[in-house]
């Protein structure tokens, strides 16, 4: 039997990259409850009240983007991603892990250029205001580089694993156990 509270990562670094994982998830909680809280307030303001909350739609529009950014970190943790994984199936162990550290690469590279250039986007578009609460355009934008940032993080924190493939399960996801440990 599993024990009720996980033990803590012993290792500052261990600790660190919990402390990401636990406040990633909670952003992705917090965000998506808001959102059901929000859509059903506003679906009882419209058929019982005759009145709907007219920023909601916008707002939960805006929350949607930055969930899909911010989970897509913790869907890599997972292996969650779309991948063909045929070719490096068929390949020697050793070449199969040099096409995975250049998959690894690839994908580094890419976030940052997502990063870079989703910062531009944002700021460009900031001085221009959402039509119904007025919020900055570049908010939802926003999402796009804070979400690479965090994916790119989560990537080179868990480097080693994704190159040997060896993806975690939802509920290991920031408990501390990593590599055999027990969880």
């Amino acid at each position: 039997m599993a024990p009720l509270h996980p033990p803590s990562p012993t290792s500052w670094a261990a600790r660190l990259e919990h402390g990401f994982v636990r406040i990633n998830q909670a952003l992705i909680v917090l965000l998506m409850a808001s959102m059901a809280v929000l859509v059903f307030a506003n679906v009882v303001m419209r058929y019982v009240f005759n009145q709907s909350i007219f920023w909601v739609e916008e707002f939960t529009q805006i929350q949607m983007i930055w969930v899909a950014y911010l989970g897509a970190g913790l869907a890599l943790r997972e292996g969650r991603h779309v991948a063909v994984d045929m070719l490096q199936d068929a390949l020697p162990a050793p070449l199969r892990k040099f096409v995975r550290v250049c998959i690894a690469v690839g994908i580094a590279l890419f976030l940052l250029a997502l990063v870079v250039l989703g910062v531009q986007i944002a700021e460009f578009t900031w001085s221009q205001e959402t039509p119904a609460m007025g919020l900055p355009s570049g908010l939802p934008y926003l999402g796009i580089p804070l979400g690479a940032a965090a994916m790119l993080l989560h990537l080179l924190l868990f480097w080693r694993q994704f190159v040997a493939r060896e993806f975690e399960h939802a509920e290991e996801i920031g408990d501390g156990s990593h590599e055999g440990e027990p969880a």
